[in-house]
């Protein structure tokens, strides 16, 4: 174990940037500055050196683990006298809204897809296991949406361990932002991925007592860290982003937010932020943090400054 600066043990080796940038090794550039636009989120400042510097160390590290398992598959198979079928790694990301989890996920998935062996990598989004706006308007979690109780968790839960069963084909329902809805009727198909990536807030929280967790599926888990004062201003400005850009279609929820002036757009950002996004990091995200493997840990410029990984 390696211990903090105050001597308290921790199961974590934490690195700065240049220590964790010399471990990329020979990890080559799989992605160019136009794939790179293409990847980033709203307002996010991710650039090609941030890839170099953070992200390929990242994918080599993940292509590690994913060998490690696969020889750990072999050694059961050898003990059983039996062929072992290989199935999905299992990856999570956790953070909050706005922390740029996203991009992180969008990433990962594009370098170990076209690492060296080329494996099949799907990405979903627990955002699709949201309860449709009825339901949560019904139930009264409106204005809960995003808290653990305002997913199918059952469903989540089924879908993501029949993809890591092997079954052939699953299904999962599929989320619109623009409309901050489920899509009736509109399905998202994972077919037998060598590599899946699941992205939520909530994908790292522990189970009741005798229950199983989504978290127990996963073979790495990743969770993008900031300080809760930087999400808060990360999340107003996009907020602005969006009121200049998606608000002003008229199918979106917050279309009206398009409209008002902008002292009352961010007078409502803030309740947002205060009221919804950020009890919820405090409540429910930010303690499943201690359970990732690797953290990720922002700056106020939205750049990756520390990596802590859990060595043991």
């Amino acid at each position: 174990m390696t211990s903090t600066a105050g001597g308290t043990p921790s199961p974590y080796v934490e690195l700065d940037r240049d220590a964790w940038r010399a471990l990329r090794a020979d990890t080559r550039m799989a992605l160019s500055s136009d794939d790179l636009d293409e990847i980033r989120g709203l307002l996010d400042p991710t650039d090609i050196d941030e890839v170099e510097e953070v992200y390929l160390p990242l994918a080599r590290l993940l292509r590690l683990f994913v060998a490690g398992d696969g020889r750990l598959r072999d050694t059961v198979g050898a003990f059983l006298d039996e062929t072992v079928a290989p199935t999905p790694f299992i990856i999570g990301i956790a953070g909050s809204v706005a922390v740029g989890k996203s991009t992180v996920s969008r990433l990962l998935r594009t370098l170990l897809a076209r690492g060296p062996e080329r494996p099949v990598v799907d990405l979903v989004s627990t955002d699709g296991f949201l309860y449709p706006n009825a339901v949560l308007n019904e139930r009264g979690l409106m204005q809960r949406k995003g808290f653990p109780e305002s997913y199918d968790r059952r469903a989540l839960l089924k879908f993501v361990s029949e993809v890591k069963a092997g079954v052939p084909e699953v299904s999962m329902p599929v989320y619109e932002p623009l409309l901050y809805d489920i899509v009736p009727g509109a399905r998202q198909f994972v077919r037998r991925p060598e590599i899946l990536i699941v992205e939520g807030l909530n994908v790292l929280q522990s189970a009741k007592p005798g229950g199983l967790a989504l978290s127990d599926l996963f073979d790495f888990s990743i969770y993008v860290d900031a300080r809760v004062n930087d999400i808060r201003q990360w999340y107003v400005d996009r907020f602005f982003a969006l009121r200049r850009t998606i608000f002003t279609d008229e199918r979106s929820y917050f279309h009206p937010y398009a409209q008002v002036d902008e002292e009352e757009a961010a007078a409502q950002a803030e309740r947002y932020w205060r009221d919804i996004n950020e009890v919820n990091l405090v409540a429910n995200i930010l303690p499943t943090r201690a359970r990732a493997t690797l953290v990720l840990n922002k700056d106020r410029d939205h750049r990756i400054q520390r990596v802590r990984l859990r060595r043991i």
